[in-house]
């Protein structure tokens, strides 16, 4: 399932979440070694990214030691000599790595552009209503909260792993669950993959739910499988950060309510916006409130 908007208008302009998406379009663009070899990708994302090795260890691969040499030939099955000589080439490329600042970069790095575009599609969606509720400050801290949780939460499953971790996922998957929380019925526009491609409203629960429950699944195999990153998806990232910002919502966050009554839709211009010097239609009598004939 892939959602492309959500039936939920905003009171404001989601600048936060705006300015989030051009830092990571940015990153990508004109950071990363995007248009450049493999090799020189691979190379950056080790000397930028979040290697849970480096965390739990607090220190980087190129000054960690015999102890270093040997986690990586036993990830890469190399002999302990060539190990060696990743070591020293780590060493020369990436210096002295600030292992504690890579959790925050890597929150605004990505491996491809899929990786990107669906993460920042997910994050606009979604977004730009929890920050219209939280207000822009918070919204900020909650969001890179989500993030270091969210990789704490992967570092726990493999602390000696040198796999790079990056991206903005975990972040958003804290803003996913808050969301959840927050709005479980509205609706979004949904594209569903499966045999045929259609296109359907369905309520938040459901979208949110079941990304989550494949998210579960996924990390399960995963782990059932020996392969912490899950194929390159670090899925108890999204887990961890998921559950933290649902448990936040839950506790904190303000939360629509609208007992038997359906949340209100976006109301269908055909197309047309109401310039601000037009008032807008009057909403129908069952969204004016229950004081008096009309509401008050």
């Amino acid at each position: 399932m892939l959602p492309l908007r959500d039936d939920n208008p905003t009171s404001r302009t989601a600048w936060i979440t705006l300015a989030i998406i051009a830092l990571n379009v940015v990153a990508f663009l004109a950071w990363e070694p995007t248009f450049k070899s493999q090799d020189q990708q691979q190379t950056f994302f080790f000397c930028r990214a979040e290697i849970p090795y480096e965390v739990t260890h607090r220190t980087d691969l190129g000054d960690g030691g015999p102890q270093a040499v040997r986690e990586i030939a036993k990830e890469f099955h190399e002999s302990l000599p060539q190990a060696r000589a990743d070591q020293r080439f780590l060493r020369r490329e990436c210096g002295h790595k600030a292992w504690w600042q890579s959790i925050f970069v890597a929150m605004f790095l990505h491996g491809g552009w899929l990786h990107i575009g669906g993460n920042m599609l997910f994050l606009w969606v979604f977004g730009n209503n929890v920050e219209d509720k939280l207000g822009r400050l918070r919204y900020l801290l909650f969001y890179l909260a989500a993030g270091v949780v969210a990789s704490l939460a992967q570092l726990a499953i493999a602390p000696n792993s040198i796999v790079p971790n990056l991206g903005a996922s975990g972040a958003i998957a804290g803003v996913l669950g808050a969301y959840l929380v927050m709005f479980p019925r509205r609706r979004v526009y949904t594209v569903i993959i499966f045999f045929l491609i259609t296109a359907v409203y369905l309520p938040a629960w459901l979208v949110l739910g079941a990304w989550f429950v494949l998210q579960v699944f996924s990390g399960v195999g995963a782990l059932g499988s020996k392969v912490n990153t899950g194929g390159g998806v670090a899925f108890f990232a999204h887990i961890g950060g998921f559950a933290f910002g649902a448990l936040l919502a839950l506790l904190f966050f303000p939360k629509e309510r609208f007992r038997d009554r359906p949340p209100p839709r976006r109301p269908d211009l055909g197309g047309r916006r109401w310039p601000p010097w037009r008032r807008r239609p009057a909403p129908p009598p069952w969204e004016r409130g229950t004081g008096g004939p009309w509401g008050s």
